[in-house]
């Protein structure tokens, strides 16, 4: 171990034994980011629960919006990326993530806004209720109850969705996501059942169970992928829609929790110029640079290179009004594996699994969510604490 600026502390080179010894892996993860993040599948039935019980059915008195605005920063901030993919092409009404202060200028009365954040502080998302009550547009807000967020919804009289503050927000994706979704199907605009809840949260308990601390690497997918990534520079790339939003978590999570550096996309995009990284010095240079011939004095420590992971959807059904034809999205993607082989690029793949598009999604952010935690685990990090988070907080505020 060792100690850097600011109280920075960790190793350098991952441990890869650590993540086998259940009381070492329990001592590194003080602030409980394993539990809390297997805590998903109860996530899902404990927020629907809440949702019920909030009055949705405010939003109904006006019909179908003309728009619908999701605005929330960090994990809050996916919650809109969730719901536009969800929703799908065949959604009505544009459906908009926003990230910053207050609204779209063109927001108004025939609009709806949702005001994500867990703490129910964040500015982002308090700026957007108060805009959206000043501009007469419905609000639902969604976040810690009895915080300032609360107070906004109850004096804009619209629907408050409690969010219970026992768990990070980073680790509170489905508390968030499930109110949104909810708001959004009592809107009309996704068609998302009790059985496709029910089966996304049993979905998320399987990964929680396969991933748990006292299953050993080699049968623990999310341990095999931390280790796998330990020392290299990860790219995520998605193969949808779909799946490049649960690219984008990764590369949120591999960022927050395990100080990754990642470069996070879709698959498409990646291959009109970023898959020239394959290329690069991290890349396929990696090895034609490399002497063979030199003597084992001579020979450098193992470069830092390159690692891909993709998350390939699959599709649920072929005749949808997708982006692309499925056929394009599995052709692409089989390209970039074989041009990863091909630069010696060791490539991870998870694939989706599910009935409907929330549980296939489920199934891809599940795995990678433990994934970046072990990865945090074996350089000696604690994934609940982030100096520099704090630092920024304290620097910031006037």
């Amino acid at each position: 171990m060792m100690e850097g600026t600011a109280g920075v502390s960790g190793r350098r080179v991952a441990d890869e034994s650590m993540l086998d010894d259940p009381e070492a892996v329990a001592n590194h993860d003080p602030g409980g980011m394993l539990r809390f993040t297997a805590s998903a599948g109860a996530q899902v039935r404990e927020s629907a629960a809440l949702a019920a019980e909030a009055n949705l059915a405010l939003l109904e008195d006006e019909g179908r919006p003309r728009a619908v605005v999701i605005a929330g920063i960090g994990t809050a901030g996916r919650t809109g990326d969730v719901l536009a993919t969800v929703a799908g092409p065949r959604c009505p009404v544009p459906v908009i993530p926003h990230r910053s202060a207050g609204v779209p200028g063109w927001v108004g009365a025939a609009d709806v806004v949702i005001a994500v954040s867990a703490s129910g502080r964040s500015p982002e998302a308090l700026g957007a209720a108060e805009a959206a009550h000043r501009r007469g547009a419905r609000l639902v807000a969604v976040g810690a109850p009895d915080s300032q967020l609360q107070s906004v919804a109850e004096r804009a009289r619209a629907p408050f969705i409690p969010v219970p503050r026992r768990a990070p927000a980073r680790a509170s994706l489905w508390a968030l996501t499930v109110p949104v979704l909810l708001a959004a199907r009592t809107l009309g605009l996704v068609k998302v059942n009790e059985a496709d809840l029910a089966e996304t949260a049993a979905r998320l308990d399987a990964d929680a169970d396969r991933c748990r601390s006292t299953a050993e690497s080699f049968v623990n997918p999310a341990k095999s992928l931390a280790l796998g990534l330990a020392g290299s520079i990860p790219i995520v790339w998605g193969s949808s829609p779909l799946a490049t939003v649960a690219a984008r978590r990764f590369g949120d999570t591999l960022s927050a929790n395990a100080r990754y550096p990642v470069v996070t996309g879709a698959l498409g995009e990646a291959g009109r110029g970023r898959v020239g990284l394959l290329d690069g010095v991290f890349g396929g240079l990696v090895e034609s640079t490399r002497d063979i011939f030199a003597d084992g004095d001579e020979v450098e420590p193992d470069p830092t290179r390159l690692r891909l992971v993709l998350l390939r959807d699959g599709g649920l059904n072929a005749d949808d009004d997708t982006d692309e034809p499925l056929a394009v999205e599995e052709r692409r993607a089989d390209a970039v594996q074989t041009l990863a082989e091909r630069r010696g690029v060791r490539c991870d793949v998870v694939t989706a699994e599910g009935g409907s598009a929330l549980e296939r999604l489920a199934s891809l952010i599940a795995v990678p969510d433990f994934a970046s935690i072990y990865l945090a685990l074996a350089h000696g990090l604690d994934p609940m604490a982030v100096p520099a988070v704090t630092e920024m907080k304290e620097l910031s505020n006037p």
